[in-house]
């Protein structure tokens, strides 16, 4: 496969490749979405080294002084469909998507469309058109697909096609109240329910496993966290430790041939949107677990008024989650019997630090998808 070169004013390029594997599993798609995939065929990324200040800098983070234009090579822009059942004015988070993909635009060698196509169910044929599907879990009421939808799924699933659901991913805490899952981040290792029985009505046997810290995913254009410098001393070892180690975060993915063909995470559109004045839509604040000396002994035996939930740790094993207020936990019980209590921290710096660590981690969702 042919390598294609592009030059910018910031430094050395990293080369990319498109696997061929969705050409040869899309044969059956239309002209206009073989043309895209050409397209995708000549892709290639910048490194986030070259861009420091897009990539580090949490306030700075939209533009390069001195910057020329990124080339863009191939044929035509790809466009991303995105689901929402109902009415698309009511849609979760109005500009997360659409932001989102003008990053995307901006600072790759992509043409990508700004602004997805949307479809309100999977009976649409258009999807076939199209390479990725975007759905935030909130959109879509209602769980149970319908016949056509999953004859259409399995066949563009089985071709090559990408579906990515955002807040697939629910605690059991927060599943009581739909809205809860949209403003609540919370790392889980276990797909939602609902999530799970309506992809096993398609594929009987295929289940949604976690993924690895090491996969190439969290690596496909930006590497590592934002400059965790701008962070508070209340929070900075716990996010590079904890929260999101080496740039990464929870998900799981259904995978089919060795690809992942459906990837779930918690939510976190909610930090990719920007209103019209280029301000972030929404304030984020870091949930942080904390210890001190003769905590667990307390804990142990505290009563609590609350209601006490599992929730499901990277390596398998399951945490208590004590939660006092609906949504909000107070303490968790952790294997190895350790207790720690959740403190909540915010601020400007942390803010803006969540916002570039959410607009990195969908980026590389979307690049990683186009490219493999």
């Amino acid at each position: 496969m042919n390598l294609v070169k592009t030059e910018h004013a910031r430094g050395d390029l990293r080369h990319c490749t498109c696997s061929g594997r969705f050409v040869g599993q899309m044969k059956r798609y239309s002209p206009r979405c073989l043309m895209m995939l050409f397209t995708m065929l000549t892709l290639i990324l910048l490194d986030a080294s070259v861009l420091p200040a897009l990539a580090v800098n949490p306030v700075n983070s939209q533009n390069v002084q001195g910057a020329l234009p990124i080339k863009k090579t191939g044929l035509s822009n790809v466009s991303i469909v995105q689901l929402i059942q109902g009415k698309g004015l009511h849609r979760s988070y109005p500009n997360a998507l659409s932001t989102l993909l003008s990053a995307i635009d901006d600072r790759t060698t992509i043409k990508i469309s700004r602004d997805p196509v949307i479809i309100s169910l999977f009976e649409d044929p258009i999807i076939f058109e199209h390479p990725f599907i975007f759905i935030n879990f909130a959109d879509r009421k209602d769980w149970s697909f319908s016949n056509l939808e999953k004859r259409n799924l399995k066949k563009y699933l089985e071709r090559g096609g990408f579906i990515y659901i955002d807040a697939g991913i629910n605690a059991e805490f927060l599943r009581k109240n739909r809205s809860h899952g949209q403003h609540h981040s919370f790392a889980d290792w276990e797909v939602s329910p609902v999530v799970n029985d309506a992809f096993m009505q398609i594929f009987p046997g295929k289940k949604f496993l976690p993924l690895e810290r090491t996969h190439s995913l969290f690596k496909s254009f930006y590497s590592g966290l934002p400059d965790p410098d701008h962070l508070p001393d209340s929070v900075r070892d716990f996010v590079i430790e904890e929260k999101w180690p080496q740039g990464t975060y929870s998900a799981v993915a259904l995978s089919l041939k060795g690809r992942i063909a459906v990837l779930a995470t918690p939510i976190i559109s909610m930090g990719w949107g920007k209103n019209h004045l280029g301000n972030w839509s929404t304030n984020i604040r870091f949930r942080i677990r904390e210890s001190a000396t003769g905590l667990s002994d307390y804990l142990e035996t505290a009563a609590y008024s609350g209601e006490r939930y599992e929730s499901t740790r990277e390596d398998g094993e399951k945490d208590i989650i004590y939660c006092q207020k609906e949504a909000l936990p107070a303490w968790a019980n952790e294997p190895n019997d350790r207790w720690r209590v959740f403190r909540y921290y915010q601020s400007r710096e942390i803010s803006d630090f969540a916002h570039v660590f959410y607009t990195q981690l969908g980026a590389n969702i979307f690049t990683y998808a186009l490219t493999h």
